[in-house]
């Protein structure tokens, strides 16, 4: 009964027990989320300024910083395939304040290096995914095929003998083409340059004969029929060129290939605060004026749950290990 209830004295209550209650009153998520941020964030994009990574984290930052309400930048730590940057973030103290702008490369490397500084699936709280880059397969018009069905038979008569550019091994139109390769059952030559823009030019000069290449790159080439488009590799037609095919309706069910762009925090980082991010870059992607500013740059806004990232990035590295480890393809 209320009338008996007792008291414990305070002289009885362990010290020890009653600072770690403090304590955690004083970390408790939902007081940090309330009061979050009061300080700078920094937003690790792991690649060198310029190219698409580092165009989708700095208008985040910029978009952020006026929800916020604090300043929002971007630091750029370009080198090792993103790995350099990733692992800064993953060994960052989980309070908001440090996150990570990457891409596809997260899960291309999972095991295209043999050693990471960091677990891809343990070491990080996906916020969202921000963007995509849909890729279009182009060929030099020497070469006689004028789609990706005709490319594909071309190459089954011609095993080894056709060559394809990318911007160096490990980047994204690499692996893009490699599960090409494996899944329309071909033997093409990869090429690998210092650069997407150095492997365009050798296209367009008849080096090679074949590439994966962003829209924005390809487009204004295809125009002028310097290159032919052959297909999209992306999931859908793109709105740019709906009467072109995707890859995977040109004979190769299942292949899918694009550069997606995803904001992540350290693991630990309390779940408001990641939940408070999530909501924020849902308004940035829907916004009218970031799609427009994406779009100009061949890029399409996307944004989705904590848990949806998620699983779409566990599902990735699954993707991307499979083919990697099936071709043998391993960082020098």
């Amino acid at each position: 009964m209320i009338g008996k209830m007792r008291y414990l004295p305070l002289y009885h209550i362990d010290p020890m027990k009653l600072t770690v209650v403090i304590i955690s009153l004083l970390s408790n998520p939902i007081v940090t989320a309330q009061t979050y941020p009061q300080k700078p964030v920094r937003i690790i994009v792991p690649t060198t300024p310029g190219g698409g990574t580092d165009l989708v984290g700095r208008v985040l930052a910029q978009n952020l910083s006026q929800s916020l309400g604090q300043q929002v930048f971007v630091d750029n730590r370009g080198g090792a395939g993103t790995t350099i940057g990733s692992a800064a973030v993953a060994k960052s103290a989980p309070d908001g304040y440090t996150l990570l702008l990457n891409h596809v490369s997260l899960a291309f490397n999972a095991t295209y290096y043999a050693r990471l500084p960091y677990d891809t699936l343990k070491d990080f709280a996906p916020i969202s995914l921000v963007a995509n880059q849909p890729f279009l397969l182009v060929a030099h018009p020497s070469l006689p095929v004028k789609s990706a069905r005709e490319l594909i038979a071309l190459a089954k008569n011609r095993p080894g003998q056709i060559a394809y550019g990318s911007g160096g091994a490990g980047s994204g139109p690499h692996m893009g083409a490699e599960l090409l390769k494996q899944l329309a059952q071909i033997e093409i030559l990869h090429v690998p340059y210092k650069g997407a823009g150095p492997a365009f030019t050798d296209l367009i000069g008849g080096q090679m004969q074949m590439m994966i290449a962003t829209v924005s790159l390809a487009m204004p080439h295809v125009k002028t029929e310097r290159v032919r488009a052959l297909a999209v590799t992306a999931r859908q037609r793109i709105a740019a060129m709906p009467e072109l095919a995707t890859v995977a309706e040109s004979g190769v069910p299942g292949y899918e290939f694009h550069v997606w762009y995803g904001l992540l925090a350290p693991a630990g980082t309390a779940k408001p605060i990641v939940t408070r991010l999530n909501e924020e870059v849902a308004k940035i992607t829907g916004a009218t004026n970031t799609k427009q500013k994406f779009s100009a740059d061949g890029l399409d806004t996307l944004s989705n749950s904590p848990d949806e990232f998620t699983t779409y990035l566990k599902l990735e590295v699954e993707k991307w290990g499979k083919m990697i480890r099936t071709a043998g393809i391993q960082a020098n």
